[in-house]
Order: structure tokens, then sequence, then C-alpha cells
């Protein structure tokens, strides 16, 4: 079984309720778009609230998926129990993709309740392939990073196998995420990406300008989504 285990400085209450309440998922699930299938509603109301079960504060996804949140000293624990392989056979080949996204969006979600309890989010997204890895072309970690947009203050928030996440405050204290897979038998051409989560009165529209121009200048196949 896939676990990934999260703690979060907040009351049992607190995480539940963003797990639960469908406003306070828009804080932390994803990222904002807009598609011909529907876009980030469409999606919380298909994962979170479609063939879904409580139980305390367990919750079971339609797809088998189970998030136990549990009081450990100093806060919450969050254990997301992937369903295993074959649960879904149509959905085997994203199985890691779907497995990392999680990380994402549960570090996502701590940031959310630990930095900005409450508090909406606007959002950018990049995705491409190949062998450049962001996190070290940016130099992270570091304290202070030259970003597209600017040359920042930084502390790093998580790390993870191919993740890492950077509390930006140049953004509202916002934060960035990076993920890299190298090309390997399962990625062929690698994947990666950025979720850009911005906080306050910061100029999306200028951020997003600089971004597009320096992520296409290292993916140039890369696929822009969801902005």
């Amino acid at each position: 079984m896939t676990k990934i285990v999260v703690t979060v400085a907040a009351p049992v209450d607190a995480v539940w309720d963003a797990l639960r309440d469908k406003e306070k998922i828009r804080h932390w699930h994803g990222w904002e778009y807009e598609g011909p299938q529907g876009g980030l509603e469409e999606e919380i109301d298909l994962i979170y609230f479609t063939e879904t079960s409580e139980d305390g504060t367990t919750l079971t996804l339609g797809n088998g998926d189970e998030f136990v949140v549990e009081p450990v000293e100093g806060g919450s624990r969050i254990t997301l129990t992937r369903a295993p392989k074959g649960a879904n056979p149509d959905w085997d080949a994203y199985y890691d993709d779907v497995t990392e996204g999680w990380i994402t969006f549960l570090h996502q979600l701590r940031f959310a309740v630990e930095r900005h309890p409450g508090e909406p989010r606007r959002t950018l997204f990049y995705s491409g392939s190949g062998t450049i890895n962001p996190i070290t072309e940016l130099g992270i970690p570091a304290d202070e990073l030259t970003l597209p947009d600017t040359k920042v203050k930084a502390s790093t928030f998580y790390t993870s196998d191919h993740q890492v996440g950077v509390e930006v405050d140049a953004w509202g204290n916002g934060l960035l995420v990076l993920s890299h897979i190298p090309p390997g038998d399962l990625k062929p051409e690698g994947a990666t990406m950025a979720v850009l989560s911005l906080y306050g009165d910061v100029d999306r529209d200028e951020v997003d300008a600089r971004w597009r121009a320096w992520w296409l200048e290292r993916y140039p196949k890369g696929l822009e989504m969801f902005d």
C-alpha cells in the first residue's frame, strides 16, 4: 500500500474542515482551470463528494483512496492510503502521477491551514518535459532566490523524492511547488511541473508573463494548462 503522511500544525477539526468544506478545498486542491469537461469546481465535486463515505474523521473516496485525520502532538496527522493498483485498471497507468499529485495537494493543504487559514488564493500552473530540472535550475534550496519574476526571500516548506515546496514572500507569502521526474522507463520524456499559489494583491498577470517566458525557454514543448 502506498501511504502519504503529512503533519499539520492545527487541530483535527480545522484540518477535517479543510477536507470537507467545498470552498476551503479550493484553497489547496490543485489549481484554477477551466476545460471542456469543466474546471476545478467540477473536479472537487467528483473527487470529494461523489460516491464518498465518512466515518468520524476518515474519508474514503470513490476510487478507494482513504484519508485519516488524527491528533498528534503539536497538531494533526493526515494519512492518505492509496487504493492498490488494479482497483481501477483504467487508471493504473496514471497511478504514480496521481500519487505525486496527492503529495503536492496535501502539502498545499498544510500550507493553506497553517499559513493562510480561510484565505483564498490565486494559482498558476505550468508543465513540460525534458531533462532540465527547475529545482536545480533555480538554485533551490536557498534563502534568497532569483525567480523569473523577481529576486525574493524564500524558505523550503517541504521536500520529497521528486518535489520541493518553497515559501515566497513576494507572493503575499505564497507557495511555489516544483516537481521533476527525469526521463526513464515510465516517463520516457520525463515530467516537470510548477504550481504557484499567490495571495493578497500580487499582480497575477505580471507573474504569469515572466514565468511563461522563462518556462517556454526551457520547455519549448511544454504544455501550459489551466491558467
